[in-house]
Formats: structure tokens, sequence, C-alpha cells
């Protein structure tokens, strides 16, 4: 009787692991032969063959362990959030401007509204518009595509302005809130106006295919230019975001790249297409327009604000947490905010800066966001260098404290700490 008594106790405990297991999702590289603790209740952990710089692997498995609904820290509703930016974040280089290449080799740019290049963008400049103009011609129609895949000049005029000048090196863009938006991010979503969003992620699906399936450090010819030729996703951030989902923390991507390009992409991490926010454009009759939607009372075709810096913050607030009107431009008080955030650029200080338990920056040298970085002023912020192709040591400090900031109207400040002292060159 005592020996059955036993084996039905044994088969009750048997049932309950196995209960529990499943209950902590994927195990994934935490499992391990002999594990203990959390891992041999089935809470995945980061994988420990993925190298990451210094204890930063460390670090994020902490937070996720005092976030997680499986380790028990975080019970209830709602989730715990994390928020990623795309490029040269969860992967190696633009699948934004990746597209435009793929575009401007397809012979896929139309020409604009009356032929006139300013209808792109309201803050393009006369300089960038001529330029177009005297480059891609007028033989064309309305509405019809541009010959770039052969027309040198004009696919050598776009590439130059999606970098923010002429050929001539003339401003392209200017006029627009810097902490709002930026002009070449806005243009490079604009060339697909006149598409249907199934036709711009068909697009999409193309240069993705092109760009994971060329060699590592390849470029790719562009009218006369070389550009980036591949794009990768970093398997670390990838296991990131795994580890985060299987702990219950509901991850985001909030990108500067259009949001239907986004959402090709987003799969290849785990995540799905309604847990992207990129830049969202006006339709008309199912087709894109050149104009943006709005973000915190600003109104659709206003084009004064996209996921940019402070608009990030604002997209985030706006269709994460559901802020609406002028409030979604403001931190939202600590219990509502991301755990996490991840970023590598200007683009991303804001919302990064907002996340309550980890900043985490992949380091592409750009001052405002490395300033705060190595400031880490609340000793939350880690940095890793690039996964593929990282920069160099940098030789001089960042100028923190005289030109880091950019002000709304574009120029140059000292970066600031919440009580107002500068941050130190770092």
């Amino acid at each position: 009787m005592r020996d059955v008594r036993r084996t039905t106790v044994a088969a009750v405990l048997s049932l309950l692991a196995a209960i529990a297991l499943a209950g902590c999702g994927n195990a994934g590289s935490g499992d391990k032969p002999g594990a203990t603790g959390k891992e041999a209740a089935g809470c995945r952990t980061l994988d420990p063959s993925l190298t990451w710089y210094g204890d930063v692997r460390q670090k994020l498995q902490a937070a996720i362990d005092a976030h997680s609904s499986c380790t028990g820290t975080v019970t209830g509703s709602p989730a715990p959030v994390a928020i990623f930016d795309w490029d040269n974040t969860v992967v190696k280089n633009d699948i934004g401007y990746g597209t435009n290449y793929w575009m401007l080799r397809n012979d896929k740019v139309l020409q604009p509204a009356n032929q006139d290049w300013k209808t792109t963008d309201r803050y393009m400049t006369d300089a960038a518009a001529t330029a177009l103009r005297t480059a891609c011609g007028t033989d064309v129609p309305a509405g019809a595509p541009l010959r770039t895949s052969t027309n040198t000049a004009c696919a050598d005029e776009i590439v130059a302005i999606l970098d923010d000048k002429t050929r001539a090196g003339q401003p392209a863009f200017a006029g627009y809130d810097a902490r709002r938006l930026i002009g070449s991010y806005s243009w490079g979503t604009a060339l697909s106006a006149g598409y249907t969003a199934d036709q711009l992620a068909e697009f999409a699906r193309a240069a993705k295919q092109e760009n994971l399936s060329a060699a590592e450090g390849a470029t790719q010819t562009v009218g006369s230019q070389q550009v980036d030729g591949y794009i990768r996703v970093y398997p670390q951030i990838k296991d990131l975001i795994g580890t985060l989902q299987a702990h219950g923390v509901d991850t985001w991507v909030v990108s500067a790249s259009p949001e239907a390009i986004v959402q090709v992409w987003a799969g290849e991490v785990g995540v799905d297409a309604q847990h992207v926010v990129g830049v969202r454009s006006v339709y008309e009759n199912g087709r894109q327009t050149p104009h943006l939607r709005g973000c915190g009372g600003v109104p659709d075709g206003d084009d004064s604000v996209m996921t940019y810096i402070d608009g990030k913050r604002c997209w985030a607030n706006q269709a994460i947490f559901g802020v609406q009107g002028p409030a979604a431009f403001q931190q939202l008080p600590n219990e509502r905010r991301q755990i996490l955030a991840a970023g590598d650029s200007v683009t991303d200080v804001t919302f990064v800066g907002d996340a309550t338990a980890v900043h985490l920056v992949i380091n592409r040298g750009k001052p405002e966001l490395m300033c705060r970085a190595y400031d880490n002023a609340d000793g939350k912020w880690l940095v890793n260098p690039m996964f593929i192709a990282p920069n160099k040591p940098r030789a001089d400090p960042y100028p923190c404290s005289t030109t880091a900031f950019t002000r709304s109207d574009g120029s140059s400040a000292p970066l600031l700490r919440d009580d107002g002292s500068p941050v130190p060159a770092s």
C-alpha cells in the first residue's frame, strides 16, 4: 500500500511540474541538463552562447527576471512592455532605405503630381525640387514610373536627397520641428506614394529576400552610387525579444521606417504586425499619399510629426499605451511606461530614456544618445557595440556639454540633465 501511495504522489508531482513548465512558455535557450531554480521551472534565459559586451547579458537577464510572469515577479495585467527600434537596433542596416533602393533599381518610384517634386514633401527646398526635376526630367507623365534603373542622374539625385542634401550639397529639407520629424526620413516614406499597402509590402518582401541573401558586407549599385546591399537580423536581439515574450513581456517595435515595410520584417524576430508602429501615411482610395498620420493631437495631413525623437515617444504613448491628445508628447508616470527600450540613434533617445528598468543602446556613435548612455544618470543604461562591424573606439570625447542636443529648429545646444546641469563630455 505504501509503495502504491508513493507512486501516486510521484505521478502527481510529475504532472504538476509539467503544468508549471507549460505555463512558463518556451524554455528555449534556458534549458540545459541539471538546471535548477528558474531554469528547472522552465523559465527561458538569454542564450549564453550569443556574445554580448561585458555584463550586458547578465543585467538584461536580471531585469527580465524582475518583470516576469514566469518567475512570478509580475502577476495580473497589464503586462510589462518592451519597445525596440528596428533599423540598426534589431537588424544591421536600414530596411526603409533598403526598400527605397530596390524601388529605384526596379523603376517603382512614380513621377509626382504635376511633375512637381515639392508635392512629395512640404519641407522640400526649392533647390532640391529643382535638382530632382532637372535630373529626372518631365517626359514621364505624372503617376507613371520613373526609369531610375537606367536614368543614372535621377537615381543619384534621389539617393543624395535621401541623405538630406542635393548632389550639389544644398540642404534638401527645411522648416520642420527637428525634435518631431526629419525631412529625409519622411520623404523616404513618400517615395512609395501612389501604391497600396499590399503593393508596398510586395516591394518590401522582394527587397528583404535580396538583402538577407546577399553576403555580409555586400554593397549594391543604385544609379552610380554604392550603397548598403545586405541586412542581417542580430541573433542577440532576436533572442532578447523571444526571452522577453516568454516571460510575458508585451514586446513592440516602433520604427522610423514605413509601417507596411516593418510589418513584413517583424516576423523574423517573432513580432506580429499588430505590435509594429512605423511611419504611418494618409491613404486615399486605398493608395498612399505623401502625407503623414498625426499624433498627439496633430491632425492627419499636417505632416509635422512622425516616429522621430519626441515624435517617437508620442507614437509609442498613443499606439501602445492609448494616450490621446498633446499628453502623448509627455513622459508618462513611471508605472505606465515601458520597462525596457532599445535604440541606436538620436531618433531613439527620448523613448529609450523613458524606460524604467533598462535603456539598451546599440552604439553607432550618435552623440545625443551616447551622451545620455555614458552619463548613466539613473544607473540603468546599457551600451553594446554593434554586433556586426562595430565602430572603432572614438578618439575624441562626445561633445555632450556643447553641441550634442538638437533643438526644434535644428540648431545644436548643450545636452542638459534633468536638474539643468550640462552633461559632461564623455
